[in-house]
């Protein structure tokens, strides 16, 4: 048995003694740029990889640097992230760059598959420029299945899908998918678009004078055909977006404010568009993740949604529908009690919308239509099994997800583990798998609640989707018994 060790117990000794795979769901890469660099130039040309070195918004170089103080507050340049990569540990900052040493440390960090993110390409998703960010992305896509390529029992890298047109997102599918035989997809959360209105008074500032579309609410276009690709293609949309630069995360000296929440900020907008825009309904062999933002938003939002429907769905509005107050009642009881109120009671047009409504349309008063929602419970059935949320080891809040007596309806939270091997949130990736178990030790997750984090959840999210998706990796067979004996939805 496993004595409690406080980190002094290697991640190797407790994948043995829990018996059972440990699918990393969130690892990441560093890109090494110069070799990054050379598929770039093979796919776009010189040119256009001197364009990306330099573009404001790729993530290579920031701006930030190249301003003074007084140019960083007159143009509100945000804090940009800085240090965010492995530097003391160089076998460290090696593996999150080299996969074939990833391959060869797996067992040493307690890890049977790894499902490997970028770094710098959460910044390049989101590139203004139509052709960069396309050439990026086709360039990326290429290099990342070659650097993969011999370690496919072990770990595959998510395919970048850009998607400020329903048209570039269905190309780079079918040449990622189809074409390279890439099996986990990464699409940002959102596009910048110019509010119309503005930019045409200051084409200049278009970028910066901008909304953010969520491709399923609202939209500019329709994406249902991306989303009815992925079924026919058998993967499950991932996001895993920052976030800076947007909301209240605008410091221009402080990183770490704009850091904190960025991807469940990020995760929360397109969640919440995948759900009210109808998407889950409309397309229920998907299955969507969302990375690094843990599972505490999503739980809010599971019973936000549920609460917002009790008290706003067509019939609980009747409460609030002005054409049931009775302003005779009203009146009179103004006249008694509201102390010089009563004389100006009949002034209407002096009453705010807000508080004294206006009539709606019959057609946009019930928000919930669009995902078919009649009852409480279709919220459950139309969340619960489809999302999926990416908890870092430490995190503990990721106990609430599995809370079954909190969480409405009794449900637990699809949490999915994900180390961030790479990045400097795990100074020593040895400690990944460690800190997961924490969780068992100090009560927030039983080992049934851990199997299901570390093992059973990836395999509903990406299994449930593709049956295939582990053939030919280290753990196929007992996966295969996994589904054989049949894994049950998402209690």
């Amino acid at each position: 048995m496993v004595e409690k060790s406080n980190r002094t117990l290697r991640s190797a000794e407790i994948r043995a003694h829990i018996g059972h795979p440990i699918i990393d769901c969130d690892g990441h890469m560093t890109e090494f740029e110069p070799a990054f660099l050379d598929h770039l130039r093979a796919v776009g040309g010189n040119s256009l990889a001197e364009r990306f070195m330099s573009a404001p918004d790729s993530g290579f170089r920031f701006p930030w640097y190249a301003a003074g103080q007084s140019d960083r507050r007159a143009n509100r340049m945000i804090r940009t992230p800085w240090w965010a990569h492995l530097s003391r540990n160089a076998r460290d900052r090696a593996t999150s760059a080299l996969p074939k040493l990833l391959r060869e440390r797996m067992p040493e960090l307690g890890l049977d598959y790894s499902i490997v993110y970028p770094s710098l390409a959460f910044f390049s998703l989101h590139m203004a420029d139509d052709e960069l960010r396309r050439v990026f992305c086709r360039a990326f896509n290429d290099y990342n299945a070659a650097l993969f390529r011999e370690v496919a029992d072990r770990a595959t890298p998510v395919a970048l899908i850009p998607m400020h047109t329903p048209g570039e997102a269905l190309e780079e599918l079918e040449h990622a998918v189809r074409g390279l035989h890439l099996k986990t997809i990464l699409m940002p959360a959102f596009a910048r678009r110019p509010i119309p209105a503005l930019a045409s008074q200051a084409p200049k500032l278009a970028r910066n004078l901008a909304w953010l579309d969520n491709f399923c609410l609202d939209s500019e276009y329709d994406y249902d055909p991306v989303w009815a690709r992925c079924v026919e293609l058998r993967v499950a949309p991932t996001f895993h977006s920052p976030s800076f630069g947007t909301g209240n995360r605008v410091s221009i000296s402080n990183f770490t404010y704009n850091h904190i929440g960025h991807f469940a900020y990020s995760a929360e907008g397109i969640c919440k568009a995948l759900f009210l825009g109808g998407v889950t309904r409309r397309f229920p062999q998907l299955k969507f993740a969302f990375q690094e933002g843990g599972a505490g938003w999503g739980c809010l939002l599971y019973r936000d949604l549920i609460s917002h429907w009790n008290t706003r769905n067509p019939q609980a509005l009747e409460n609030t529908n002005p054409k049931n107050r009775n302003d005779a009642e009203l009146r009179e009881l103004f006249v008694r009690y509201g102390d010089g109120f009563a004389d100006r009671f009949d002034r209407v047009s002096e009453r705010s919308d807000l508080i004294w409504g206006r009539e709606e349309n019959a057609e946009s008063i019930d928000e919930f239509a669009r995902c078919g929602i009649r009852r409480a419970e279709d919220i459950r059935e139309l969340f619960i099994p489809r999302f999926f949320f990416g908890c870092e080891g430490g995190d503990r809040i990721t106990g609430w997800a599995f809370d079954g007596r909190r969480n409405p309806f009794q449900a637990r939270l699809g949490a999915i583990f994900g180390s961030d091997l790479g990045h400097f949130d795990l100074p020593d990736m040895t400690e990944a798998v460690a800190e997961a178990w924490e969780l068992v030790e100090e009560g927030n997750l039983s080992e049934v609640d851990l199997r299901d984090f570390l093992f059973l959840n990836p395999l509903r999210l990406h299994a449930g989707v593709n049956p295939d998706f582990f053939k030919g990796t280290a753990i196929e067979g007992e996966v295969k018994r996994m589904l054989r004996a049949g894994l049950e939805p998402i209690a």
